[in-house]
């Protein structure tokens, strides 16, 4: 089970990043954010090139076909950050992502298309109990205790990102087992930095804002970016290796973790440093997260323990 220790490293890793995410778009970026933080994230991984370079020195020895479906790996991963940056703004974090618990089922029934991967009555009877837990937190509590269906500015693009990061795992795996972990992720950060500058070139409002962006307050959001995208990036690595020791659909499953580590930090950064994070820690908003957490949870255990 070593796998399944070294991809929780990710969801810990990107629990971090959604509240760096938050206090990104709440404090800088309140009218510009998406599009900034969109920039920030694929150029920076730039930095990650070296690295990858220096893990492996033939990442260039990589078929034609193979880059290209890297090309649309890095450009999913793009699409994947921007629908989530949509649903952030105007949602909790520990809400946001519990919407991402529906990734491992996307990617499981990827994988059994694509991969040939088997699934078996368990692994589905696990995957609808994760559906279940999931569609609990589409609905939000009001003042008057009734539950209404969030907004679709919520739902539909955490649909989305799911759905993008499900098929991403999927095709990323079909690559690096052909190529190697290091070459695909070389080349996917570089797809991910090219598509930034696409990005940076052709859409002039995100252009704008991000320059603006650096030239008020470029040391605060420097740092917080570059931060961002390390913790980011080493999240990537250990949910990348994690890939090649199991099937998408379990490490993908281990991301189920991450709605935990989420409320954990939400709540201690409610309590303590409120002027900073502000998530609704009433005790029926709390028992909504942690039932939907721990249903998605209990699928997780049974798709883990009881093949």
């Amino acid at each position: 089970m070593n796998w399944f220790f070294i991809a929780l490293i990710g969801p810990f890793l990107y629990a971090l990043t959604n509240y760096i995410d938050k206090i990104l778009l709440e404090k800088y970026f309140k009218k510009s954010g998406i599009g900034t933080i969109l920039l920030f994230s694929s150029l920076i991984s730039v930095f990650a090139l070296p690295f990858f370079l220096l893990m492996d020195r033939t990442v260039l020895d990589v078929s034609f076909v193979n880059i290209l479906i890297l090309a649309v790996e890095g450009m999913l991963g793009v699409g994947v950050l921007w629908c989530y940056l949509i649903a952030l703004r105007e949602e909790e974090a520990s809400v946001v992502i519990v919407f991402y618990q529906i990734v491992p089922v996307l990617g499981s029934v990827l994988s059994y298309f694509l991969l040939g991967e088997v699934l078996t009555r368990m692994q589905l009877v696990s995957m609808a109990i994760i559906i279940f837990g999931t569609t609990i937190i589409a609905f939000e509590i009001d003042l008057d205790n009734h539950f209404k269906l969030r907004k679709k500015s919520t739902i539909v693009p955490m649909l989305a990102a799911s759905f993008f990061w499900a098929l991403s795992g999927t095709i990323f795996k079909a690559v690096a087992l052909e190529e190697n972990l290091w070459r695909s992720l070389f080349w996917s950060h570089m797809m991910m930095v090219l598509t930034g500058v696409g990005i940076f070139t052709f859409m002039r409002p995100y252009r704008e804002n991000f320059i603006s962006a650096l030239k008020s307050n470029s040391k605060n959001i420097l740092s917080l970016n570059i931060l961002n995208e390390f913790i980011y990036i080493s999240g990537n690595v250990a949910v990348a290796y994690a890939y090649l020791l199991a099937p998408v659909g379990l490490v993908l499953l281990t991301e189920s973790f991450q709605p935990f580590f989420v409320l954990i930090i939400g709540v201690i950064m409610t309590i303590f440093l409120p002027r900073v994070v502000n998530e609704k820690i009433e005790k029926k908003h709390i028992w909504q997260k942690i039932i939907a957490i721990s249903i998605t949870g209990i699928g997780t255990y049974l798709l883990l323990f009881y093949k």
